[in-house]
């Protein structure tokens, strides 16, 4: 095995929506809603939604080729792949698997991560430290969801909130120790899974007509515990990590939290006594698509210059299980 690594740099960024823009009056032609109901309660004014014969790796394999450009890298140096996912393909194999097929990739070891919203930070944190033992160079890090598959279109409080997206970064060992991704720290509390749950499907509640015609295989969510949890967990684990590397709020050049509801945001902005200024933000157009939601949000800051080198960025998010997680990256 290699000497470690004392660091990783992400060399590259990515991300894919699908071309199906459904605005807010699209969805109250389908579920009891209106635009006005939607915005005020969620800061959401549109979603993407794939097509029906458009997976989950196929979007992925979109978010992942843009990564490999930017990066400027030959695809067969790829020795990793993370997915984050809760909607893959299909339950096995793993939809890093079917990446690394479609991409053409030899031999590699590539597996999903299921964390929810979390997983994008997880799949992150993951990839870090098998770069960081020195077994692997070069990590490609997806977060891509089709949650449109998931969604009960008779429940207006949760098939309003969410879209489809793919994200992707490039991860590279480094000997630079000044830059990069500095750390990461991740968490959970099963203590109550139906917070945020999809009830049939696994081992508990198998596939059945009687599941299906109980519509047991969407997404439930407590909507107003949800909310508080997230408030108050991602506004701790972004004070963590903070403080574990000795930085102050205030030093943070931008702020990239997990788009799913703008009133979370806001909450979060007033705790860590930051301007909305300094948070990159792209709910309004395309809801929460859950691990896919902190890389796509990446992806757009970077390409959209807000994000220089020397800046230090924060990426923080929380989801179901309950998962949450926060990084910290010194932008090269």
């Amino acid at each position: 095995m290699s000497k470690p690594t004392q660091s990783v740099i992400i060399t590259g960024t990515g991300s894919y929506t699908p071309a199906n823009v459904v605005t807010n009056d699209d969805m109250a032609k389908i579920v009891d809603t209106s635009d006005e109901w939607i915005r005020t309660r969620s800061g959401i004014h549109e979603r993407c939604f794939a097509a029906q014969d458009e997976t989950t790796s196929d979007m992925a394999i979109a978010a992942a080729e843009k990564a490999i450009t930017a990066a400027g890298i030959d695809r067969r140096d790829i020795d990793l792949i993370i997915v984050a996912t809760m909607t893959p393909d299909m339950p096995f194999p793993s939809t890093a698997c079917i990446l690394q097929s479609k991409l053409g990739l030899g031999n590699i070891t590539a597996f999903d991560i299921q964390a929810a919203c979390s997983g994008f930070i997880y799949a992150l944190n993951t990839g870090c430290n098998m770069l960081r033992s020195g077994a692997y160079k070069k990590a490609l890090i997806i977060g891509a969801e089709k949650m449109s598959s998931i969604l009960d279109f008779e429940d207006r409080a949760t098939c309003v909130l969410f879209g489809d997206a793919a994200s992707a970064i490039i991860l590279e060992a480094s000997d630079s120790v000044e830059v990069g991704v500095l750390g990461s720290i991740t968490g959970s509390d099963g203590s109550d899974p139906s917070l945020l749950y999809q009830p049939a499907g696994g081992s508990t509640i198998p596939s059945s007509h009687e599941s299906i015609d109980a519509r047991q295989h969407f997404i439930k969510m407590n909507g107003k515990e949800i909310f508080k949890q997230a408030v108050r967990v991602m506004g701790q684990v972004s004070n963590d990590i903070l403080d574990q590397y000795s930085f102050k709020p205030e030093q943070v050049d931008l702020v990239i939290p997990h788009q799913a509801n703008m009133r979370i945001i806001d909450s979060l902005a007033k705790r860590m006594r930051l301007p909305m200024e300094k948070f990159h933000n792209n709910l309004d157009r395309f809801g929460n698509t859950s691990a896919a939601s902190v890389g796509l949000a990446l992806d757009e800051a970077y390409r959209k210059d807000r994000i220089q080198s020397g800046d230090l960025i924060l990426i923080v998010a929380f989801g179901a299980g309950l998962t949450w997680g926060a990084s910290l990256i010194k932008w090269q």
